[in-house]
């Protein structure tokens, strides 16, 4: 599977949105069947390790991830956070990156993430990655939009 991208621009302040985004709970409520099963104790933090889980019953999988580069927005001047997470499971590997930067009076949210499940061939790409962006961007949206930040799709250009 490739990289695919969702992007949303949100009211909330980068600080705000950095606390919605890295929230691993609130983010796994909002992907369909699935739960978070486990993260490691005290604040995220470079070396936190969580694990999502993903299905229903017996036909389910562990997703487990590591944050491998966390810089929240007060260590950028409250302007700028980078959040990476290194997948490293059995069923799916890849990585995520999340972003958030001032602009304007709001914050630009980026999810980039490449998926590769294993045993899956490459001509499914292109299905598996708009799947992704469809499941992602609205996961995204929901777990910014609590009715305080009136979010807008990112300007084109």
């Amino acid at each position: 599977m490739g990289v695919f991208r969702v992007e949303r621009v949100t009211a909330l302040s980068p600080d705000e949105a950095w606390r919605r985004i890295t929230d691993w709970r609130a983010q796994a409520a909002q992907v369909p069947l699935t739960r978070l099963a486990s993260v490691s104790p005290g604040p995220t933090c470079a070396g936190t390790r969580f694990t999502m889980r993903t299905g229903v019953g017996p036909v389910a999988f562990d997703d487990p991830m590591a944050v491998v580069r966390w810089e929240p927005p007060e260590e950028a001047g409250g302007t700028r956070g980078v959040c990476r997470v290194e997948k490293y499971g059995r069923v799916v590997g890849g990585w995520a990156e999340l972003t958030v930067r001032a602009e304007g009076s709001g914050t630009r949210v980026t999810w980039v993430e490449e998926l590769r499940p294993w045993g899956v061939p490459r001509w499914c790409d292109p299905l598996l990655d708009a799947g992704a962006r469809r499941v992602f961007g609205r996961a995204l949206r929901r777990v910014l939009d609590s009715g305080r930040g009136a979010l807008r799709p990112p300007a084109r250009g």
